[in-house]
């Protein structure tokens, strides 16, 4: 019933296999390593990939995996206990061979897989037998908590003084109330007495002040501008300003974007050295993240057991910086199986080594699977005599248009022709929005520095097909040699069908090369829920064999969370899609490229 067993070292080096079909089970292999080993999303020992279930075991001791494959449509209630049987059973067999890296060897290993193979098998069939029970108090999690511990939690949290605890004993079968503490009850009596003479001074002191009439007569209102015919034009915005107003253009922000994106900078206090964390802890200084680390004990493996502790301490410190806290649980299970059976030398380099395992794991989170370079795939588009196409989608009122103005300023700093092509036909004022920022940018670089109009606005008004719309914007940037086509289009709940079935027909018939999903660095949980049905939806609704999903992510508003950088993380966890521009300002030079080390120093201090 098992398609594939393999045992190989993190290094590539295939100690043993066995293969029950005559399949191909390299691309499914690869794609486990790819997308789970690599990628630090190791929490969840179950991947699927194409018709197969791949499990897998992690032995950080030897830098070993073990993976077995079957069909998914099989349950097979055994695959974990065999998983474990056939690793214990392998590292007690071949553990001379397997200290000190030497992965090369003969491994002699059919005879012990095929008896842990049917002894796992007839396992399984004896457990089927037994009818199930229901779990009792004791077993339960909720039996382990005790009051005294929920009363120190939360006295950790808010900083609050310790409480203390009474116990209540029984007397003939009723509660004996506890004994008050006299001088306790004295003191609050006296503090309450003179609380109360001191708000009657103060009461007594007080003069009354006389009452004011107020004059109920309705006076006329007052302009600043004075009043008069004169100040009518400027009052009136009902029409739109002639194309050739003057518009006062703020020249010192030409020629600061040109080039690629500067990385982003968070603000980190850095004063903390290592030789700090690192030193003996004093008796008075408690707290910071990883200060439970030192109970932990050295020279001996980590097992999951004595780090459990430190992943809840973990688990709260990254919710509390706004990472979704499915995403936390993931993060912190995936840096438990990482370590769980690594030896530590010493006691020190304990703290150390998960926070460094810890660092690196949302490292590489947030660096990019693959490399992302705008300004040369236009140029790219450009040879091949086509537009380059970029789609903007989200939900209302993360700044879709604020920041696709950012990118089109950029994109004409390093001389490139734009397209904005307004499919935003629901929202009142989005077209007139974008002429504004056509106007401002246009006003930035003047078509005689440049021998042709930088920025045009393709509209159709209100209320028509924005799917029609973005083809005929992309069909009159090719005929005008236009170089990039943005495309804007209307904000939209997740939850939304009519609208999500729109958002995908418009990708479905234009094929964007790039769809870029704008979120807010505000938000927590939701940015998993927006994220998942947005690309659920383009899959759905898109009838077709490989549907076009989110290619990237435009984070904004990052100006306003200080260090409470989470909802990167969980953005880029959950879609595997890099961040690719990061908004921080209301100008249009406020567009950064993610710096990761900036990102997760701040996410871990």
């Amino acid at each position: 019933m098992l398609d594939l067993f393999s045992i190989f070292s993190k290094g590539g080096i295939v100690l043993w296999c066995f293969q029950g079909t005559s399949e191909i089970f390299s691309p499914s292999v690869n794609a486990l390593i790819r997308s789970v080993i690599l990628q630090e999303r190791s929490g969840n020992t179950t991947f699927n990939h194409n018709s197969l279930t791949l499990q897998y075991k992690l032995d950080n001791e030897f830098e070993l995996v073990f993976v077995v494959a079957y069909q998914r449509i099989l349950q097979l209630s055994y695959v974990d206990k065999f998983l474990n049987d056939v690793h214990l059973e392998f590292r007690d067999k071949y553990k001379n061979e397997l200290q000190g890296g030497q992965h090369m060897g003969d491994f002699d290993f059919k005879a012990c897989f095929d008896a842990a193979l049917k002894g796992c098998e007839q396992w399984a069939k004896s457990q089927a037998k037994i009818p199930k029970q229901m779990r009792t108090f004791e077993d339960s999690q909720k039996s382990k908590k005790t009051v005294a511990s929920m009363i120190e939690r939360k006295g950790e949290e808010k900083g609050k003084k310790s409480v203390k605890i009474v116990e209540v004993k029984l007397t003939n079968g009723k509660p004996e109330e506890p004994e008050e503490d006299d001088s306790d009850v004295l003191a609050a009596r006296a503090k309450l007495a003179q609380k109360l003479n001191k708000t009657k001074k103060e009461v007594k002191k007080s003069p009354k002040s006389p009452k004011v009439e107020k004059d109920r007569t309705k006076k006329p209102r007052v302009w600043e501008l004075g009043g008069g015919a004169r100040d009518l034009p400027e009052l009136d915005f009902s029409t739109d300003k002639p194309e050739d107003s003057n518009i006062i253009a703020d020249t010192h922000l030409v020629g600061r974007m040109t080039g690629a994106i500067r990385d982003l900078e968070v603000d980190s206090d850095e004063s903390s050295s290592e030789e700090e964390e690192e030193s003996a802890p004093s008796p008075k200084k408690t707290g910071g993240m990883f200060s439970i680390f030192k109970g932990l004990v050295g020279s001996k493996a980590l097992s999951a057991e004595a780090m459990q502790p430190v992943l809840d301490k973990m688990r709260d410190h990254l919710i509390t910086k706004n990472v979704a806290a499915d995403i936390a649980n993931k993060l912190c299970e995936s840096v438990a199986t990482k370590l769980e059976g690594k030896v530590l030398g010493t006691f020190d380099s304990v703290a150390k080594t998960i926070k460094a395992t810890l660092t690196e794991s949302l490292v590489q989170i947030l660096s990019p699977r693959r490399r992302v370079d705008i300004l040369r795939d236009a140029m790219h588009a450009k040879q091949e005599g086509r537009p380059y196409v970029m789609a903007f989608c989200g939900v209302n009122g993360v700044g879709k248009s604020t920041n696709l103005a950012k990118i089109c300023f950029w994109l004409i700093e390093n001389d490139m022709s734009v397209l904005i092509a307004a499919c935003d036909t629901f929202r009142a004022g989005a077209v007139e929005q974008l002429r504004t920022h056509t106007r401002h940018l246009n006003a930035l670089h003047p078509s005689q520095n440049h021998s042709r109009t930088m920025v045009q606005l393709y509209e159709k008004g209100y209320g028509k097909d924005a799917a029609g719309i973005a083809m005929e914007a992309i069909r009159y940037a090719a005929d005008s040699k236009i170089d990039v086509v943005l495309i804007d289009t209307a904000g939209r709940m997740q939850d939304n069908e009519p609208l999500m079935r729109a958002l995908a027909k418009l990708i479905k018939v234009n094929e964007p090369d790039m769809v870029l999903f704008v979120g807010e660095a505000l938000v927590g949980n939701e940015a998993v829920d927006q994220l998942v049905k947005f690309n659920q939806a383009l899959a759905d609704h898109s009838s077709t064999a490989n549907p076009h999903t989110i290619d990237g992510i435009v984070l904004t508003k990052f100006d306003t969370i200080d260090d409470k950088v989470g909802a990167a993380i969980s953005m880029t966890y959950i879609t595997g899609q890099p961040i690719v521009f990061v908004g921080t300002g209301q100008t249009y030079t406020d567009l950064k490229a993610l710096n990761a080390n900036a990102v997760v120093h701040a996410l871990m201090k």
